[in-house]
């Protein structure tokens, strides 16, 4: 089957699909009218979605998860903004806390990367391609255009997680590294041949043990606002994508390439910038040296202590070297005397119980410089993350703030 869609037990050919899009086509749609969209039923939202899109409106799909209320205070925002004549597509970022920022597209900005993806990963229409993350996730909706224009076939979750039952189609994944770590650990035989992995860090081991698997490992750093930025295809660190064009200026990452969304809708209050020549940047700080991009966290999710400036993402990544730790979350613990303390909470493996804090002092010692270690430690068997699978910060340092987990030592 090419050009489908498969969720659990319905089965959808090209031919339905397309039936399905022009029955769920929403009356009276003007050209750019952003029409919000939220189904519990993965299949409904997405015929929706694409149903709005080839009717020349903008559409704008929520978490089934969301609270009905909060929902509610998006959609009316949603429904309030003007249209927005050549948009092709509208998404949420994947905010932590408060109210996710909405962006809106062209359908050419996502398009303008589908030849590049499709020499990485040598995708055709004879895959069908795994999408895990939640349909709020700008992952899931860029594969899904993607999908529907080469004419591969579309496979959503079962559920909100990789299941067994969905490893028996799937050929390719796009998702996050914990997808590809679910996949993994199923212990189940799979037809996967590449997965296309989102995220700015992604750890060698996962890598090795998804390769010695069978499974070509194409991982990438991108954001919702600039779409595809760099890749590793091989290992070897992340390179400018294809089309992309990269410079630094004060440690800041800038980017110029056609892929960039539109901008914000119904503010002007993001991290996404743009100059006169064309160049854009949302406040990654990278790493000043020769060699593959070193992505170093925001530029505002800096933690002051004492006379040390620490950039969380450099801690959690040398924290993933200690053994017992699955993930980790650095963060400002406010501090009488310092200002600001560095915190972290730790996520070890399902059943082990977490480092005492002596060992941690030990290990995080060999690792850190005295500015940079970990203070306050706290633990937990499982972070909780946002529809994209990132960590969600702001919740996981409340949670500790508010002693909501545990405090270790």
């Amino acid at each position: 089957m090419t050009g489908g869609l498969i969720h659990g037990d319905t089965v959808l050919t090209a031919a339905e699909l397309d039936e399905r899009i022009e029955r769920a086509t929403p009356a009276g749609i003007e050209p750019g009218q952003v029409v919000p969209i939220r189904h519990p039923d993965r299949v409904t939202a997405l015929v929706t979605a694409l149903a709005v899109h080839q009717a020349g409106g903008v559409p704008l799909v929520g978490d089934d998860r969301w609270d009905d209320t909060y929902w509610t205070d998006l959609k009316q925002r949603a429904e309030a903004v003007d249209r927005r004549p050549g948009m092709g597509w509208g998404t949420f970022t994947s905010g932590s806390t408060g109210a996710p920022r909405m962006i809106v597209r062209t359908a050419a900005s996502w398009a303008a990367s589908f030849a590049a993806v499709e020499r990485l990963t040598v995708l055709t229409k004879h895959d069908v391609v795994y999408l895990p993350s939640p349909l709020v996730s700008s992952v899931t909706m860029f594969s899904a255009a993607h999908a529907r224009h080469l004419g591969a076939t579309i496979l959503l979750p079962r559920t909100h997680s990789v299941s067994k039952a969905d490893l028996t189609h799937a050929t390719v994944l796009h998702g996050t590294p914990y997808a590809l770590r679910d996949v993994l650990e199923t212990n189940t035989p799979h037809r996967v041949r590449v997965a296309l992995i989102g995220g700015a860090r992604l750890d060698p081991d996962l890598r090795a043990r998804a390769e010695q698997a069978g499974i070509q490992v194409i991982s990438y750093y991108g954001a919702a606002e600039l779409s595809f930025v760099a890749v590793d295809p091989d290992g070897q660190g992340l390179r400018p994508f294809p089309g992309v064009e990269l410079r630094t200026d004060a440690e800041i990452l800038w980017v110029r390439s056609p892929y960039f969304a539109h901008g914000y809708l119904g503010t002007t209050d993001g991290p996404f910038r743009r100059d006169a020549d064309g160049w854009g940047t949302v406040g990654d700080l990278v790493a000043d040296a020769p060699g593959p991009l070193r992505l170093r966290g925001r530029s505002d999710g800096a933690i002051l202590t004492a006379a040390a400036t620490v950039v969380p993402e450099d801690v959690e990544a040398a924290l993933l070297g200690i053994d017992g730790i699955a993930d980790a979350v650095v963060f400002a613990l406010p501090h009488e005397r310092a200002g600001e303390l560095v915190a972290a909470v730790i996520e070890t493996a399902p059943g082990q119980p977490p480092p005492t804090a002596r060992e941690l002092r030990e290990r995080a010692g060999s690792l850190l410089t005295g500015s940079h270690r970990p203070r306050r430690w706290f633990w937990t068997d499982q972070l909780p993350r946002t529809a994209t699978g990132k960590p969600a910060r702001e919740r996981i340092r409340h949670d500790a703030i508010e002693g909501r987990v545990h405090r270790i030592g």
